[in-house]
Formats: C-alpha cells, structure tokens, sequence
C-alpha cells in the first residue's frame, strides 16, 4: 500500500446513502431546505468539513449553523424545515 493513500470519514447523510464533499450543496446554495442544512450538518459533524469551512463556504454565522446544529439534535430533520419552526421553538410569556 502507499503511504500517499488518504481516507476520508465515512459519513452516511440525511437518506441513508454515504455523504462525500461532493454531494454537499454548492457553495452558491441562497435556498436552504431543511435536507441541505442536515447534510451540512452531518459533514461537519462526521469531520467532511469542519465548523470554519462550512460557514465560509455557506456564509453562515456560526450562531447559524450551531442553531442548525441544535435543531437537528432536538428534533432530527424535521426540526429544520422553515414551515415549522415555531412548533419547535419554546413559548414566550410577555408580562
């Protein structure tokens, strides 16, 4: 074997199908569905990107991508999706 061979993490996306840098939505993405904010998660979670990489490559603030992060913690994909993100979000009380 060589000693140039370099293995890359083995990440398994949001379908259930290996996840490469390849498959990761392009860097001009402006339409962020909740499938692509989980598999940026996933890469940087799996060590395919790390948390810098994706925010330059995303212009995302890291404050944004961790709220991903936590969404997808708390309530898989589904905690993503736009349509529904007040069901996740905790009640205010204003006094």
């Amino acid at each position: 074997m060589s000693d140039r061979y370099e293995t890359r993490p083995s990440v398994i996306g949001p379908d259930g199908r290996p996840l490469t840098l390849d498959d990761l939505p392009p860097p001009s993405t402006t339409r962020w569905v909740a499938r692509r904010k989980a598999e940026v998660v996933i890469a940087v979670r799996g060590g395919l990107l790390t948390l810098e990489d994706a925010c330059r490559r995303y212009t995302l603030s890291v404050e944004e991508f961790l709220s991903w992060q936590r969404a997808v913690e708390r309530h898989g994909m589904a905690g993503l999706r736009a349509t529904r993100l007040q069901d996740y979000r905790p009640m205010t009380i204003n006094t």
